[in-house]
């Protein structure tokens, strides 16, 4: 939903721009060549991610500026770039098809690969340690919640028995594959997988800093745009923009939120469940 983004964010040539996350770089890219005198920021906490878009934004380095970081550093990258507020700021919750296409990363079961998941590989617990030390209980919970995996308990259990789960995504997902066969065309190790990307990186609470933290970044006039891929992150988008429009905050752009069209479902499925929201600071 590149263009229906752009579109949204109504881009001038010399406005400043915050790309929330950059991943490879494509919307900051398509915002920099928009560009004569303005600025993209390009902020993702994923490295190896970063030195990608370096490369594949080279043609216009000179309108990018990089940052690694959480969301929770937003405000300090536009400071770092020179600025107090950006005139659009973007964010793409989606997880970039490098990650999960890479199985060093570990993101994924389709080929064997460390049970990491980490966008940050610098910091904090890998995936394989929080199946290997969290209680039964509070693992099914995660796998509830975040993966909305109704067999979360089932799941739960089987892991804790196979202990100690290998560094292995193959493994794991052969743990719960045995637990709960295949009913549908959905593997029946996806929502866990899910789940546990989400909580190994704290991807609610980071939505969460970023719902507080982006409106705040905007100048008068400057918007916000969100896209979503997962329900529970759209709710919060949702809630979070009505909030901010009751309070006199934000101006909401798109009553309904906009959805990709039948032609690009067809061209890149994986974009199918994508849901983009924007918002216009007063």
């Amino acid at each position: 939903m590149a263009e229906e983004s752009l579109s949204l964010l109504a881009v001038r040539p010399e406005g400043i721009y915050l790309d929330a996350t950059a991943g490879l770089g494509g919307h900051a890219g398509l915002i920099a060549r928009r560009l004569t005198t303005g600025l993209v920021i390009a902020n993702d906490r994923d490295a190896q991610s970063l030195e990608m878009a370096r490369g594949n934004t080279a043609e216009w380095a000179g309108r990018i500026r990089f940052h690694r970081g959480p969301f929770g550093d937003l405000a300090e990258a536009v400071a770092e770039a020179g600025f107090e507020k950006v005139d659009g700021l973007l964010a793409d919750l989606g997880v970039s098809r490098y990650q999960l296409t890479a199985p060093e990363r570990g993101f994924s079961f389709m080929a064997d690969g460390p049970l990491d998941m980490r966008m940050d590989q610098s910091t904090g617990m890998t995936a394989a340690d929080l199946v290997n030390q969290t209680a039964e209980k509070a693992l099914a919970d995660l796998i509830f919640q975040l993966g909305e995996e109704r067999r979360a308990r089932k799941i739960a259990r089987a892991i804790v028995r196979a202990r100690p789960i290998r560094n292995s995504t193959l493994h794991l997902a052969g743990v719960v594959e045995r637990a709960v066969p295949r009913t549908g065309r959905l593997h029946p190790a996806t929502r866990t997988f899910m789940a546990l990307r989400m909580a190994v990186n704290d991807e609610p609470g980071e939505l969460d800093r970023l719902l507080e933290i982006g409106p705040k970044l905007l100048k008068s006039g400057g918007r916000m745009v969100a896209i979503s891929f997962m329900s529970i992150d759209d709710r919060k988008v949702k809630q979070k923009f009505r909030e901010l429009a009751r309070e006199g905050r934000a101006a909401i752009l798109t009553k309904h939120p906009l959805q990709p069209s039948a032609e690009e479902t067809s061209q890149n499925p994986a974009s199918r469940s994508a849901k983009l929201r924007a918002v216009e600071s007063p």
